[in-house]
């Protein structure tokens, strides 16, 4: 198969779990915490070569350098929300993103330690966070509304395991 037959949501899209107690919380963050094992996983073992097999419209190498960035703003987003009053976050267009010279050609090494120590880090902080915290929120303008901190956990626990099952078809169609 070619990349442009590829599923655009090989994980299944989102949906929002419509309320997030603490129980689901713990096994959010379990996920968020694993996340960057899981990605390593898949793709240390791949070539210089097999990195620039394309997903769609990205290669794997610029899907490992995404989740990055992604994860990075995700996390600065939780930390603005809980110490300034609902903020307005900076949203950035992905797709310009993944193609700057470091998201098409820089060793995938660099995002994977990016996110060891971001999901470490991000997941000592929701460890620690009480119910008001959570209930804390950003003003997110392409959505033009407020993302409360319990709802954005699922989304990028599903964000994550959406590319991870991108980096997964590539390499099943691959036969590696």
């Amino acid at each position: 198969m070619s990349p442009s037959t590829a599923p655009q949501f090989p994980a299944g899209e989102f949906v929002s779990p419509g309320g997030c107690n603490a129980s689901a919380r713990e096994g959010y963050i379990g996920q968020i915490e694993m996340f960057p094992a899981e990605l390593r996983a898949e793709v240390e073992s791949l070539t210089e070569e097999q990195l620039e097999t394309r997903y769609r419209n990205w290669s794997i190498r610029q899907i490992v350098h995404h989740l990055a960035d992604s994860h990075i703003n995700c996390y600065v987003r939780f930390k603005w929300a809980l110490t300034e009053e609902t903020p307005t976050i900076k949203s950035y267009d992905e797709t310009l993103w993944s193609g700057v010279v470091d998201a098409v050609s820089a060793p995938v090494e660099s995002s994977l330690q990016i996110l060891q120590g971001v999901h470490r880090r991000w997941g000592q902080l929701m460890r620690r966070m009480d119910e008001a915290q959570w209930a804390c929120g950003f003003f997110h303008p392409e959505l033009d509304r407020v993302v409360t901190l319990v709802e954005a956990l699922p989304s990028y626990v599903w964000h994550g395991q959406h590319h991870l099952a991108q980096v997964r078809w590539v390499k099943h169609q691959q036969g590696w």
